[in-house]
């Protein structure tokens, strides 16, 4: 199981993200399209907001204990959850292979 206080700051992290995401697109948007001076001031408002904001500041995590590593993302479980829970039966329509 990860520490609480990692679990913590990426819940923290992903409301950061998800309350700047508009923003963050709009400087993008600007970026790509925008005059010289509305990309250089797009540039540097970019620059002014919150590190946490930026997406891939983000890191996948087991849903339940928050393990970082071996995450598999049609399930949303780390590889040791997963194998736990599937030889248990708990996913519907996972199914031990064997030959």
């Amino acid at each position: 199981m990860a520490k609480k206080s990692k679990i913590a700051a990426q819940r923290r992290r992903e409301q950061v993200v998800a309350r700047y995401a508009e923003r963050r697109a709009e400087l993008k948007e600007l970026l790509r399209v925008g005059s010289p001076q509305e990309r250089a001031q797009a540039q540097r408002d970019l620059q002014r907001l919150p590190r946490d904001a930026s997406p891939t500041r983000l890191r996948h995590r087991d849903a339940v204990d928050g393990r970082p590593r071996g995450y598999i993302g049609k399930v949303g479980l780390s590889r040791v959850r997963f194998r736990a829970l599937a030889h248990r039966g708990e996913l519907p329509g996972i199914t031990k292979s064997s030959w």
